[in-house]
C-alpha cells in the first residue's frame, strides 16, 4: 500500500518529507512526533505515526459549548431534578431535587476559552455532581487499558466546597442499557457514595482540593471490572455543609486511553454538535416577527389529521422518544390556508426520521393535499428526540 507521497510502506518517512506540507511541524505537537525525532541525520519510521490523536476523547461536549435543551435548567419544569439531562451529553446526580442550578457558563472560564458548566447551589447541605455515560462502541480502546479522566475546575469558595471528587465509573450490566442513576447512597460528608449494583468504582475517589482559581485535575485507573459494558464519568462535591450560591464549574472534560492527561481535544463545534445529535435533537424555534421555523412535511390522510414526517440530521442511537412543547406554539400550511392546532402528538419513527400527526377536531382539511408542520404566529416551540443512555 502506498503512503503520503507515494512512500512504500516498508520505507522511513525521512526529513526531506516534512515540507512538502502534508506534514508539517504543526502537526507534530500532539507528542506522537517529537521535534527531536526530525533533523538531518534521522529518519521518521511508521511506527511514530502509529498514534491516532484525533477524537481520542471519549467524552462528547466536554467543554460544555453544545447547549440544545437550553443554557439555564432550574426548578422550572422540573428541569434541575436529579438524574436529568441538561448541558448536552451531561446530567445531574445530586442527593434530592432541586439541589442545583445548572448553567451553560460563558463569564467564569479558564483564559482563552468560551464554556463551562456552572453548578449552582440551591438547596443547602447536599451533596451533588455531573455524569455522562459512554456509548459502548465508544469504549472500545478504554475497557481492559489503563485510562485518565481530566477536567478544569475552580469554586466560588473553598469554604465550604472543599472537597470535589472525580471518577471513572465501570457499568457491567446490560450493553447501553445503563442507570444512570448510579447512586444508591450519597453517605455522609467526605465518604464515597454508594454506586448501584453493575457499577463499580475503577479508581478510588479522593479529595482534588479544587481551588478558586481553574487548574487541571485528573485521575487514572485501569478499567478491569469484569464483564464491563459502559464507562461512566462522574465528578460530584463531597460536602455536606454548602451555603446557597456556592458555584462549582468544570470544563475541558476528557477520558483517554493511557496513564497521563493530555490537552484537551477542542473540536469544531459543528463536529461536537454532530457528535450529540446522535443522542438529542432539539428541533425548536425562536421568536421571529417575520420567519416561521418548519419542522417537517406531510399530507392530509382525512379531512380532520394530518401527517408530517421529521427527517434527522444525523442517524441516531436508537429510535428516540419525543417531547412536545406544550404552548400550542404549531401550525399547518397547507394550500388552503393556515391552521392553527391544539395538539401535536408522535406517531413514530426509526433512526433516520420521526412521525408526527395532529386531528383538532376544529380541523378542516382537503384530504389528500400535501402541507408543511410549522411553528405559528411566531411563538417558540419545541419537539426534542432524544435517544439518550
Amino acid at each position: 500500500m502506498p503512503f503520503i507521497g507515494n512512500k512504500p510502506s516498508a520505507v522511513p518517512l525521512t526529513s526531506a518529507d516534512i515540507a512538502d506540507g502534508i506534514i508539517t511541524t504543526a502537526k507534530i505537537a500532539d507528542g506522537t512526533i517529537v521535534n527531536a525525532d526530525i533533523n538531518a541525520s534521522s529518519a521518521i519510521t511508521l511506527n511514530k505515526l502509529s498514534g491516532n490523536p484525533v477524537f481520542r476523547n471519549g467524552i462528547i461536549n466536554g467543554d460544555f459549548a453544545v447547549a440544545q435543551r437550553g443554557t439555564s435548567f432550574t426548578s422550572t419544569s422540573s428541569a434541575n431534578n436529579d438524574d436529568t439531562y441538561t448541558l448536552d451529553r451531561f446530567y445531574i446526580l445530586s442527593d434530592g431535587n432541586d439541589i442545583i442550578d445548572v448553567t451553560q457558563e460563558t463569564s467564569t472560564v479558564p483564559t482563552n476559552q468560551l464554556t463551562a458548566i456552572s453548578l449552582d447551589v440551591e438547596t443547602i447541605n447536599k451533596k451533588f455532581g455531573i455524569a455522562q455515560i459512554i456509548e459502548q462502541k465508544n469504549c472500545v480502546g478504554l475497557i481492559g487499558n489503563t485510562v485518565t479522566l481530566s477536567f478544569k475546575a475552580k469554586v466560588s469558595s473553598v469554604t465550604k466546597l472543599d472537597n470535589v471528587k472525580c471518577a471513572i465509573v465501570a457499568w457491567s450490566g446490560t450493553a447501553d442499557t445503563v442507570t444512570s442513576d448510579i447512586v444508591s447512597a450519597w453517605g455522609v460528608e467526605g465518604t464515597n457514595p454508594t454506586l448501584i449494583a453493575n457499577a463499580t468504582y475503577e479508581n478510588t475517589p479522593a479529595n482534588l482540593s479544587v481551588t478558586t482559581s481553574y487548574a487541571t485535575y485528573s485521575v487514572s485507573a485501569a478499567v478491569d471490572t469484569a464483564s464491563t459494558k459502559n464507562i461512566i464519568v462522574f465528578i460530584w462535591s463531597d460536602v455536606t455543609d454548602t451555603t446557597l450560591g456556592d458555584f462549582l464549574y468544570v470544563t475541558d472534560v476528557q477520558l483517554e486511553k493511557g496513564s497521563a492527561a493530555t490537552d484537551f481535544e477542542f473540536l469544531p463545534i459543528d463536529v461536537s454538535l454532530g457528535r450529540c445529535l446522535r443522542y438529542t435533537w432539539n428541533d425548536k424555534s425562536s421568536l421571529n416577527s417575520t420567519n416561521y421555523h418548519q419542522y417537517g412535511t406531510g399530507d392530509c390522510a382525512t379531512t380532520t389529521r394530518f401527517f408530517s414526517i421529521s427527517n434527522f440530521p444525523v442517524t441516531m442511537r436508537t429510535v428516540p422518544s419525543v417531547t412536545i412543547s406544550t404552548n400550542n406554539g404549531f401550525g399547518i400550511y397547507t394550500r388552503d390556508a393556515l391552521i392553527s392546532i391544539t395538539s401535536l402528538n408522535g406517531n413514530g419513527g426509526s433512526l433516520f426520521n420521526y412521525s408526527l400527526y395532529t386531528d383538532s377536531p376544529a380541523l378542516s382539511f382537503t384530504a389528500g393535499s400535501g402541507g408543511r408542520l410549522i411553528s405559528n404566529n411566531n411563538q417558540t416551540s419545541s419537539i426534542l428526540y432524544s435517544s439518550e443512555l
